[in-house]
């Protein structure tokens, strides 16, 4: 099984691409590609860059990626109460070229912020709107906390508790 993930932040230190590769590592005989949206930035969408670019490639090369996944992890950043300004851009370049941007493949679908509701708001924005576009979200987890709950040096979650929580969902997820 190949696994596709990647933190919706454009950020270097991006704390939602540190949760999905350590999600992604805890899946038991699976090939792991991590993404990097700095790989898929472009302009900012709009019918008239559009209408100048055509479809851009870059867009395609994220739709491709999507394609060669059995799963996805995805880890969103909220900023604002909504999705990053990067991934939404490079969403709608993506819905250009197809709608079903992750093309039926299932999802754990996950956000974590420094504050104690770990991305919320933008977890129930997208557990609502993307199996419109082509997943079935098949778990969803939020770490609240992220600088108190997750040591970035050794890459995993610190706290034991919800450490368990996690992997109890990729455990089920790999049934």
């Amino acid at each position: 099984m190949k696994i596709v993930a990647f933190g919706a932040s454009p950020s270097k230190k991006s704390i939602n691409k540190k949760l999905a590769t350590y999600t992604a590592s805890l899946f038991e005989n699976c090939e792991v590609e991590v993404l990097d949206l700095n790989d898929f930035l472009m302009p900012i969408f709009s019918v008239d860059a559009e209408e100048g670019i055509g479809q851009h490639a870059l867009a395609q090369s994220f739709l491709d990626k999507m394609a060669s996944a059995d799963f996805l992890v995805v880890s969103l950043a909220e900023n604002n109460g909504n999705f990053s300004s990067a991934f939404k851009n490079i969403f709608d370049w993506c819905t250009r070229i197809q709608k079903e941007v992750f093309q039926g493949k299932p999802m754990l679908l996950m956000a974590t912020s420094p504050g104690g509701r770990g991305g919320a708001t933008v977890l129930a924005i997208a557990e609502a709107a993307f199996p419109r576009f082509g997943t079935e979200v098949k778990a969803t987890f939020s770490l609240p906390n992220f600088d108190a709950n997750f040591d970035t040096e050794k890459g995993h979650i610190s706290n034991p508790q919800i450490d368990l929580e996690l992997k109890a969902i990729v455990r089920e997820l790999q049934r």
